[in-house]
């Protein structure tokens, strides 16, 4: 799985060259507030898309429909998921399915 070039944001960490993404609109279940914001991220430089990194926060969607407060993902909070995935034996430039990071332990889904 491959993220698109457009409306990706580079982060450099460690000396590696990282693209990630949130999806722009948010799928029905994060519109709802049932399932918090997800993002993707993987090697930037990278001329194979490699093993994707897939970060569940602990947050709503930001153009989620019922007007919830979402606080913005910000380039050290990514920075943050990258060293911790790699922490947790992400091999980005490996091959296999998405590599899950779950911080999603605060989230409260709305009613």
């Amino acid at each position: 799985m491959a993220l698109n070039k457009k409306g990706s944001r580079r982060i450099t960490v460690d000396g590696a060259a990282y693209r990630w993404r949130i999806r722009r609109k948010p799928s029905y279940m994060q519109g709802l507030c049932w399932t918090p914001l997800a993002y993707a991220v993987e090697l930037a430089d990278d001329d194979r898309p490699g093993r994707t990194l897939v970060v569940t926060t602990g947050q709503p969607h930001p153009s989620n429909w019922l007007g919830v407060e979402a606080e913005p993902v910000r380039p050290d909070h990514v920075a943050a998921s990258i060293k911790e995935a790699l922490a947790q034996g992400w091999e980005p430039a490996g091959s296999g399915s998405p590599f899950l990071v779950d911080q999603s332990a605060t989230f409260v889904p709305s009613p």
